[in-house]
């Protein structure tokens, strides 16, 4: 099947081949047929020229007119020989297709069922569905503790949740992170980090751990980043449990 498959799409392949190559001779042989012709018309002429001059008691320095005419006919053999190579460039066949390398394109999950793993690859669907998932606990957690969160995520301010505190009109500033159980990193983009350390006493970083078995819990930790990112960071990762370690309950 694969030979044939090959076979094909020789001929639509041998036709942009052709035409490709065609154009090059084409533009080839009008060069050496111009440059040779007009080579071959002035020794020509000069032949003639020597001859006349010769038959007068004339002489030159230069060639006489038999070799201005060896000449000539020189070029002409010449002008010959490479139109003949070039009609022989015309004539293209196709060949045998030759396999130069092949790959095997396996899916990541069935390596990762194969291996035993519970892992899987993410696309960006996947990791927008578990963010959008994450902001909507967070803020569900928000009104149990009698706030009134605003989703604000897709203003890019540096947070994704703005939560009022209705007694006082405070605002509380929420980045949501959520990651499956035992996740290795977190990454926190340099406008989180800033923003966290402009607003220290509003800003918190929530983390929603989902659970193997279905579920999820909610960490909250507040002042969460000690330093600035370095110039030209876009963003930083830090370790999972070591921000679970220094989070606490939602409060």
């Amino acid at each position: 099947q694969q030979v044939v498959d090959q076979w094909l799409v020789v001929p639509e392949h041998l036709a942009e081949t052709d035409k490709a190559r065609q154009s090059v001779i084409d533009r080839t042989e009008a060069a050496v047929k111009d440059r040779l012709t007009k080579e071959i018309s002035r020794w020509d002429h000069s032949a003639e020229d020597l001859k006349l001059r010769e038959k007068a008691g004339l002489t030159s320095a230069g060639p006489n007119s038999r070799e201005a005419a060896r000449y000539a006919d020189q070029l002409q053999a010449r002008l010959r020989r490479r139109l003949d190579v070039l009609a022989l460039e015309r004539r293209i066949s196709a060949g045998l297709p030759v396999v130069l390398g092949g790959m095997l394109v396996v899916p990541r999950g069935l390596l990762d069922r194969i291996a035993g793993l519970k892992t899987r690859s993410k696309t960006a669907a996947d990791t927008q569905a578990i963010a959008a998932r994450a902001r909507a606990i967070v803020m569900e957690v928000e009104r149990g503790l009698g706030f009134e969160p605003t989703d604000r995520e897709f203003e890019k301010l540096g947070y994704d949740i703005e939560s009022r505190v209705p007694e006082t009109g405070r605002l509380r500033f929420i980045e949501v992170k959520g990651r499956a159980e035992g996740a290795p990193t977190i990454t926190v983009t340099r406008n989180e980090i800033l923003f966290s350390l402009n607003k220290p006493d509003d800003f918190i970083l929530a983390i929603v751990e989902f659970l193997d078995e279905g579920g999820h819990r909610v960490h909250y930790l507040r002042q969460p980043f000690r330093r600035e990112p370095d110039f030209g960071a876009t963003g930083v990762l830090y370790d999972f449990s070591d921000l679970l370690a220094r989070a606490a309950d939602p409060s």
